[in-house]
């Protein structure tokens, strides 16, 4: 009966995203790949890595994993979806130098390996290492999007602070 005086709560939901691979943390315009580049698939943030290991950088679900298992979408509780996309034009590696452990619909821990790639064998073949992270549905879930640049240890430093919307 009293529900309708009730304040509604303005407080906002901030989230923040950790590193999912150790390197260099830079921005979208330095990755050689206009999709990603001119912000066309989304936010986001790139990483230059230094250790070939792709770990989780929340609790969450795997939404899809490419088949060549060069990128995985992850979805955060907070309704946030993330690609990440290690190197450029690596699908054309069709899997050689990535080993996926993990599949669509997992649930997976922070910290968790997700996939592990060879970096001499992707620069080896030609391709760019820099691994792109975008928020996928950005418009649709935040009100703001705060990138970090700079070294980054994965599971350990903050690259991205969204603000959810309420």
């Amino acid at each position: 009966m009293f529900s309708k005086w009730r304040k509604k709560s303005t407080e906002s939901q901030v989230v923040e995203i950790y590193s999912p691979v150790t390197g260099n943390a830079v921005p979208l315009a330095n990755v050689p790949d206009e999709a990603f580049a001119g912000g066309h698939m989304g936010k986001g943030v790139a990483i230059e890595p230094l250790v070939g290991q792709l770990i989780a950088p929340f609790d969450g679900t795997v939404a899809h994993v490419i088949k060549s298992n060069h990128a995985v979408m992850l979805e955060h509780a907070s309704g946030l979806q993330f690609l990440f996309h290690i190197g450029i034009n690596t699908v054309s590696l069709k899997g050689d130098g990535f080993t996926s452990h993990i599949s669509t619909g997992d649930k997976v821990k922070a910290g968790q390996v997700l996939i592990e790639f060879d970096i001499e064998k992707i620069k080896g073949a030609g391709y760019p290492i820099i691994t792109p992270i975008i928020v996928t549905n950005a418009d649709e879930v935040t009100n703001s999007i705060e990138l970090f640049n700079g070294p980054v240890k994965a599971g350990s430093d903050v690259i991205l602070k969204a603000v959810i919307k309420s």
